[in-house]
């Protein structure tokens, strides 16, 4: 039973993130950022998870608050339906092509949270998202799911392509990273007896 929920409410933003590493890659999204929702939709689907979240924030603002929080209730989440960790196979990698662009993203379930993010998107907005906001997401999902992710955009011309084949590659390496290893008879993949 590898599922979790979490909900995350603070002044700024009210967050519920509903996780099933055992799904079928269905997703339900509504956060009020558009182009948010149809991201993590690449994520469900291309993760084989299911992924349920809602959010309210202040978007009268702008969507940073909202964005960084869904990355940072999501990484709760996924700590928590990730549990022990024994007997998976801890490191994920996925590269994904979309016309032009091209991503690659590794995964190790670390313990550690540790992002590397290189992508140098072409334009700064795509259609009302801020393309800052990818990282941000990232950055809040690393440091409280506790995983070390590497990503990078190797090409790309358009802006929504760049980040499209982030997301699909992050959830194609969080797939295998979550996968049951039929080799490991239970055992946490670490040396050190602990992830």
């Amino acid at each position: 039973m590898r599922q979790a929920e979490i909900s995350r409410n603070t002044l700024e933003t009210r967050i519920t993130v509903r996780l099933d590493l055992e799904g079928t890659g269905t997703g339900k999204f509504a956060t009020g950022v558009p182009f948010l929702d149809h991201m993590l939709d690449q994520v469900a689907r291309h993760g084989m998870i299911d992924l349920e979240i809602e959010a309210q924030g202040d978007l009268h603002i702008d969507a940073h608050h909202t964005v960084e929080d869904i990355g940072i209730t999501f990484g709760q989440a996924l700590a928590k339906a990730l549990g022990d960790k024994k007997g998976l196979r801890r490191y994920g990698h996925a590269y994904v092509p979309l016309d032009e662009a091209l991503s690659r993203v590794v995964i190790d379930l670390s313990g550690r949270p540790g992002l590397e993010f290189h992508v140098d998107f072409k334009r700064a907005m795509i259609g009302a998202f801020d393309v800052d906001l990818v990282h941000e997401f990232f950055q809040g999902l690393t440091n409280h799911a506790l995983i070390s992710l590497h990503i990078d955009n190797l090409r790309g011309e358009n802006a929504h392509h760049q980040a499209e084949t982030v997301f699909k590659a992050f959830g194609r390496a969080l797939r295998l990273a979550v996968e049951a290893d039929p080799r490991s008879s239970g055992a946490i993949p670490s040396t050190k007896g602990a992830l």
